[in-house]
């Protein structure tokens, strides 16, 4: 009994509202700096959220390959990955680690390469509902849930199964 109620006190902590997303947005960024896909996990202001875009894009895009792929902007870290023309851009809080959410990014894009067949920004642009899916499934309310890429494609081909009956 006295387990149980250990268990319940901790559920109680680990879902008070205390708990902060580990992840702040995820923005998908053309080599042009256009937005194909962002999504946030805290509420923010749409206008907030443009100059935020404006700023990553001004300190993300420029930087080269030789360059660090963590970037401290005001109070979150911005960890970014190129992929041919795409940037994927994520922010975290402090307290979490770049490179495990480095690796998040390498896992989105090969579950995008696997869905897709060697992805690219039209098939984004095109399937952003499914790209969006695909999100869904990896992260959470701003926490990750699931990295199993065959486990994240499960939805979508389900789906592609009721479209074609």
């Amino acid at each position: 009994m006295k387990y149980c109620e250990r268990k319940i006190k901790r559920n109680t902590i680990y879902l008070s509202s205390e708990v902060t997303n580990m992840i702040k947005f995820f923005l998908l960024v053309n080599k042009q700096g256009q937005i194909r896909l962002s999504r946030y996990y805290e509420p923010m202001e749409i206008h907030k959220r443009t100059l935020l875009e404006v700023d990553i894009i001004k300190n993300c895009l420029p930087r080269t390959k030789d360059q660090c792929s963590f970037v401290e902007y005001k109070d979150i870290k911005l960890v970014y990955r190129q992929y041919a023309a795409l940037f994927v851009v994520i922010g975290i809080d402090d307290a979490e680690n770049e490179l495990a959410v480095y690796e998040l990014i390498h896992n989105f894009v090969e579950v995008l390469d696997k869905y897709f067949s060697r992805v690219c920004e039209l098939d984004i642009m095109f399937n952003l509902d499914k790209v969006h899916i695909i999100l869904d499934e990896m992260i959470l309310n701003g926490r990750v849930v699931e990295t199993n890429k065959s486990r994240i494609l499960v939805p979508l081909l389900a789906l592609d199964k009721m479209t074609e009956s």
